[in-house]
């Protein structure tokens, strides 16, 4: 018997009635860190390359492990967390985790694990899109509910960033983790034209997608700030996904702390990100109450800069 043929002969799926499915005692649904990272839950950051991404995963990671909280995200609980860093050096890694840590009122209580390339004797870490590499991580889950992916192109380099099929084993474990009560947090590159880098399927079973953007004239003498958008969130609405800025900076003892404010997008900001979503410049227009002229000015704008699509 071939193995496929066995597979499938082997698979036994439950399927149940309406009736039995809504009698069903099911976990309620609860949080890593409110108001947006759910206990089972999938989620993706990203930004280009030098904005944050670390940054913010380190603070979320943090926050998860001593149940504080991070950029006004808070954790009602300390849970275990599994940190994958995949190009960090480790003394940079090191130097960042000793500021979030002389940062916070709370000390880390729950298992917060660090694997990193400097540490590896003579292998590279493990690649996400193998059986493999997935098999690797098993031995260091059981007492991990959130597992950070830093980032996607180094932890997953099997197969064709931009191929769909190429993302369908990372998605077949991220949804096995689900299944068995933990988070995944994938971190991400956005590509040229400020979008995801690669295939959008990544997108299909995430809950909530995130991304870091640079303020409008920015100055790199403004060290690390970004303002952060949510382009999905599952289950989510008003104030808890209102874009919003965030700041490193210094609080009145001189210890590291991160400075939010709130973000209102301007009408060039909005004609861009909404003709990189597939609208037409017409409807453009009617979405934001602006003139087609102002949306034509803006677009062009936009493609002088290398924004948009031409």
């Amino acid at each position: 018997m071939s193995d496929d043929k066995k597979a499938v002969e082997e698979v036994v799926l439950r399927i149940v009635s309406l009736e039995e499915f809504l009698g069903l005692k099911l976990p309620p649904i609860e949080n890593l860190l409110d108001p947006w990272l759910g206990v089972q839950g999938l989620a993706l950051i990203y930004a280009p390359r030098g904005i944050g991404k670390t940054h913010v995963a380190l603070g979320i990671a943090h926050a998860v492990a001593s149940g504080g909280s991070f950029l006004g995200w808070s954790a009602p609980k300390p849970q275990g967390v599994l940190y994958l860093d995949g190009e960090m050096p480790a003394n940079m890694m090191q130097e960042r985790l000793k500021a979030i840590v002389a940062a916070n009122n709370k000390a880390v209580s729950a298992p917060f694990k660090i694997l990193t390339p400097d540490l590896q004797s003579g292998m590279c870490v493990p690649d996400i899109s193998t059986i493999k590499g997935q098999q690797a991580l098993e031995p260091y889950l059981s007492d991990i509910k959130l597992i950070i992916v830093d980032n996607i192109t180094t932890l997953c380099r099997s197969g064709n960033e931009n191929e769909t099929e190429s993302w369908r084993p990372v998605q077949e474990w991220a949804l096995r983790m689900r299944a068995s009560g933990r988070a995944v947090l994938f971190i991400h590159h956005a590509g040229k034209k400020g979008a995801q880098r690669g295939a959008s399927a990544k997108e299909d079973t995430l809950s909530v997608v995130i991304s870091l953007i640079r303020p409008q004239n920015y100055s790199p003498a403004e060290g690390a700030v970004f303002e952060v958008h949510f382009e999905k969130a599952r289950g989510l609405m008003g104030d808890a996904i209102n874009p919003f800025k965030a700041k490193l900076g210094k609080d009145e003892n001189n210890k590291q702390c991160w400075i939010t404010s709130n973000v209102t997008p301007d009408n060039q900001t909005l004609v861009k990100k909404l003709f990189n979503e597939g609208y037409k410049q017409k409807e453009i227009a009617v979405e934001l109450d602006i003139d087609k002229s102002t949306v034509s000015r803006y677009v062009r704008r936009a493609k002088q800069e290398g924004i948009t699509e031409t």
